[in-house]
């Protein structure tokens, strides 16, 4: 356009006054006109150069007129990103849309605290960038990330957040309203989290109440009722599966078998050692409609997917599983993480084993072979 090629004639010849006053008029005819990528290039490039001489006073309202602007210039926004004041950097960090994830990334590795709290504000964020706001982050940008619904986070990120939540009451009751966060990483939230924390989230959070008694609380199972505790197909069943053990081959294969075989109770009590949890808590993880916690649990003991599968059509309604509902339960499964599974483990052992001590007249009898 030929009145691009005068502004720029105007920049190369004109005094610091005037060159002000050409970028103004350069920002807001850009802001308010339709123009082509290599006019908006072009308008980049004469900004760019009379950018360079203005106070960061200027330049700060300068970020502030581009930064919502969706033909901003990429170059000029990078560059007012990456400046070392805040009050250039922000208003872009916060708002601009032409700011891609991995620039994101770059300025939240190589700039200061200020900054990565700017990034935290913006209205979405990918997981790349908020896994690098949580561990590079302090208290308060970490906070900022927990309590903005745009921001996506990562199992990383999450479990990042819940071990700085131990410290941080703020932060805890911030990732505790997320509902974002997988059920088993809430259940994990919940197991490091002190009573009087549990104790607000649930009236916070009244729909999240039943997963946070579910590690409080032991419930006895549908097996107990079954068999109850002194049931000679429950004994027989433990003798059988100590022997199993005492020989050493009670592994996933003999557990893989006994699914397959529909033998619930010799696959709830040989599950019930191998994880050392009560038998009636295994064996209502095996039954509820919500397969998760079975999945988590066979990742945490090592399984492979065939063996998932058996334990999951062992518990299922006359041992059918959709077509559609076993695929994704297949994904869900690969995509566990082999420690994190373990450390929820770990959480219903503590929990289960403290609750025990007050409700012996409700257990099944402890599984020992002594």
């Amino acid at each position: 356009m030929s009145f691009l090629h005068e502004l720029d004639v105007a920049v190369s010849q004109g005094s610091a006054e005037s060159r002000e006053r050409a970028l103004w008029y350069a920002t807001d005819l850009l802001i308010v006109g339709r123009y082509t990528d290599d006019e908006i290039w072009m308008f980049g490039e004469i900004i760019g150069r009379l950018e360079q001489d203005i106070e960061t006073a200027a330049r700060a309202q300068l970020a502030k007129r581009l930064a919502r602007a969706d033909n901003a210039p990429i170059k000029v926004i990078r560059k007012l990103a990456f400046d070392d004041s805040i009050d250039v950097a922000g208003p872009v960090l916060r708002q601009s849309e032409r700011l891609d994830s991995r620039t994101l990334v770059a300025n939240a590795r190589s700039k200061s605290q200020e900054h990565l709290l700017a990034i935290s504000q913006r209205r979405s964020i990918g997981e790349e960038v908020t896994d690098e706001l949580v561990t590079r982050g302090n208290r308060e940008v970490v906070r900022s990330v927990a309590k903005n619904n745009g921001a996506r986070l990562s199992d990383f990120g999450i479990l990042h957040m819940i071990k700085r939540s131990e410290t941080d009451s703020i932060l805890f009751d911030q990732l505790g309203h997320r509902k974002d966060i997988p059920r088993h990483l809430f259940q994990q939230l919940i197991a490091k989290a002190s009573e009087n924390a549990k104790k607000r989230l649930e009236r916070e959070r009244p729909e999240a109440a039943s997963q946070i008694q579910s590690l409080v609380t032991d419930v006895t199972g549908a097996l107990h009722a079954k068999f109850g505790p002194a049931s000679k197909d429950y004994f027989d069943a433990k003798r059988e599966v100590a022997k199993q053990q005492h020989r050493g081959s009670l592994n996933e294969k003999q557990i893989f078998e006994y699914a397959q075989s529909h033998r619930l109770v010799e696959t709830t009590v040989g599950l019930a050692l191998l994880c050392s949890l009560p038998v009636d808590v295994v064996e209502r993880v095996l039954v509820d409609k919500n397969k998760e916690i079975a999945l988590i649990l066979a990742k945490a003991l090592g399984f492979s997917w065939e063996t998932a599968m058996a334990l999951l059509f062992l518990g299922a309604p006359d041992h059918r599983i959709v077509a559609h509902d076993l695929e994704a339960m297949k994904r869900e499964f690969a995509g566990l993480n082999v420690e994190t599974s373990r450390s929820v483990l770990k959480a219903y052992q503590s929990r289960k084993q403290a609750v025990a001590a007050d409700s012996d007249d409700r257990r099944l009898p402890q599984l020992h072979t002594s």
